[in-house]
């Protein structure tokens, strides 16, 4: 069922776009400052990350991803996003507003296009996801082999508590991204590059996997303080 509020289809949209680093929604970590809604269905979205001196990809992806899961919605008209408080706020919302890439918001300073970050971050929200989701069956007494062996219909058809719903969910939102073509007799566990994993390697692949989640667990601890601390500057 679909929210019947306006603002509240937005701020449902704006779960949908991450911290690239962090693997968590701008939305539980405090980054939209503030949404409105004008007489012509325009959106106008603010936000403000955790320092003055944040990643200028890391904003640009942001903001882009923000202006276009909103832009998704059949009655909204136009979107602007606004960063506040960046030193590249500037650029930024201009070539968000010009839907430029990041390379032409930023001329002479890369020769990179956004399309390998977003990759690399993918990857990263892949490994983390997976990993909490393996765990969580694993540790309702699910026979590893067995889970490592289900294609996707039979992960979508597995009857699961609340939480392990949850984490599906999460799971097969990355996962539906990095394989667009995939159909429902896909594997649904392999390795992000796409090769099965083998049951006999598999303590040394969740350790590896589990990096990912530690690193965005570290990063969201530390971004979570930094904004704690911003917030508390300003009042």
């Amino acid at each position: 069922m679909q929210p019947s509020n306006r603002l509240e289809q937005i701020w449902l949209a704006l779960e949908s776009v991450t911290d690239p680093e962090i693997d968590e929604s701008v939305v539980s970590l405090d980054f939209v400052s503030e949404v409105k809604i004008d007489e012509s269905n325009g959106i106008e979205i603010e936000f403000r990350l955790p320092t003055y001196w944040c990643a200028p990809n890391f904003a640009f992806l942001m903001a882009s991803d923000m202006r276009d899961a909103v832009s998704e919605l059949d009655w909204v008209a136009d979107v602007t996003v606004r960063l506040v408080d960046h030193f590249s706020a500037e650029l930024i919302n201009r070539g968000v507003a010009r839907k430029q890439d990041f390379r032409d918001a930023f001329p002479g300073e890369t020769d990179d296009d956004l399309c390998a970050l977003r990759q690399k971050f993918l990857g990263q929200a892949y490994e983390r996801r997976q990993e909490l989701l393996l765990k969580h069956l694993f540790g309702l007494g699910s026979d590893p082999t067995s889970i490592l062996g289900l294609r996707l219909s039979d992960l979508l058809s597995l009857a699961l508590d609340q939480q392990g719903a949850a984490l599906r969910a999460l799971y097969l939102f990355v996962w539906r991204k990095s394989h667009p073509n995939a159909g429902k007799e896909a594997m649904a566990f392999t390795t992000w590059e796409g090769t099965p994993v083998d049951p006999r390697d598999l303590k040394d692949y969740l350790r590896k996997i589990a990096g990912a989640r530690r690193n965005a667990a570290f990063n969201g601890f530390i971004c979570r303080s930094l904004l704690a601390e911003r917030a508390g500057d300003k009042r």
